[in-house]
């Protein structure tokens, strides 16, 4: 397992995933930091909610690709890999929230 160290939000998560997918990690680090500057002024003063409303927005996204897909014996889109991709999204989400409850717990 390598650590990588993502910048999300305006704030840095260090967060484990698999050798070789630190690129990739950081890729996705980057989709939800754009997804939080196209959030505006509906940002909250809550870092863990607002990481939540940029994770359900591209939640709804790829539910929405999938509804698109014109033929669904050859979607458009990978499911499987967005599958994949939701599921190390998730997994930094829980190790952000979890840094941030410790973090307010230590104030």
């Amino acid at each position: 397992m390598s650590n990588v160290t993502l910048a999300v939000g305006g704030r840095n998560y260090t967060v484990s995933c698999e050798d070789g997918q630190e690129d990739h990690v950081q890729r996705l680090a980057r989709v939800i930091d754009e997804k939080l500057g196209s959030m505006g002024a509906n940002l909250s003063g809550q870092e863990a909610k607002n990481l939540l409303f940029a994770a359900l927005l591209l939640a709804d996204e790829l539910d929405e690709a999938k509804k698109a897909a014109v033929d669904p014996a050859e979607p458009a889109i990978d499911a499987d890999k967005l599958a994949g991709q939701l599921e190390r999204i998730a997994i930094a989400l829980e190790n952000a929230a979890s840094t941030l409850e410790s973090g307010a717990g230590a104030s």
